[in-house]
């Protein structure tokens, strides 16, 4: 489903993605692990087209999407749950999910925004409250909730178990790892490398903008190097 090959990204004169190669296939959930400024989410805002690629390739679908501007890319099937959530904390709830949608007009809407209250139920009931009242765990599931909508094909999701206490951290595992059964593959970041690699198909690990290893999910668990330097083992 997506290819990455190459790929090289700067801000200003320096470069922080040094031709980094991926591939994520169909239904599979793949994450991407490392410490706090590996280039994991600059490698995700390659990938939505809100970063600029100075080298390199991403095919979507068997498309180019290197040059695409960001605000189609979303029409393609590509969706992301930024870092940090941002969402919109003046709008309610309901409102939030609506602008995930603004693609668009059809019945359907209605039916996701149920989805997504039957994914994150504490999100019906605040559904009419401001997104900036609810607490970050709840904020974190609209966000998600938020890319949802778009009903993307491949979902983009940065660090969404960051500053969460260890049982949101694992209910919103819990639902990532669901996605795979609403046929939406997933491309995680994570700097929580055991929670992400006990969900995911396959994981890279990426260090100093590039990736230094790579395979199933259980091998890496596995590889005494990753259980030293990420897993804490």
């Amino acid at each position: 489903m997506l290819t990455v090959e190459g790929l090289r990204s700067r801000y200003g004169r320096i470069e922080v993605l040094h031709g980094i190669d991926l591939t994520v296939d169909s239904g599979e959930i793949v994450t991407v692990v490392g410490a706090n400024g590996a280039g994991k989410t600059t490698l995700l805002r390659c990938l939505s087209g809100v970063q600029p690629v100075s080298a390199g390739t991403i095919t979507f679908r068997g498309e180019p999407l290197t040059t695409v501007p960001a605000f189609r890319r979303l029409s393609r099937g590509l969706s992301q749950s930024p870092e940090g959530r941002q969402i919109f904390t003046n709008l309610t709830v309901e409102e939030n999910l609506r602008l995930g949608a603004f693609l668009y007009s059809d019945d359907r809407v209605q039916k996701d925004m149920d989805d997504a209250f039957q994914m994150f139920p504490i999100l019906r009931e605040k559904r009419n409250l401001a997104a900036g009242g609810l607490s970050g765990g709840q904020q974190q599931m609209l966000a998600i909730a938020r890319a949802l909508m778009g009903r993307p094909s491949c979902l983009l999701l940065d660090e969404p178990s960051m500053g969460l206490a260890p049982i949101l951290v694992q209910q919103i595992f819990d639902v990532v790892k669901n996605l795979k059964a609403l046929n939406v593959t997933v491309l995680l970041v994570e700097q929580n490398a055991f929670g992400a690699l006990k969900i995911a198909d396959r994981g890279y690990v990426m260090e100093t903008g590039r990736i230094t290893m790579e395979g199933t999910a259980a091998d890496l668990i596995a590889d005494p190097r990753i259980r030293e330097a990420y897993l804490g083992i």
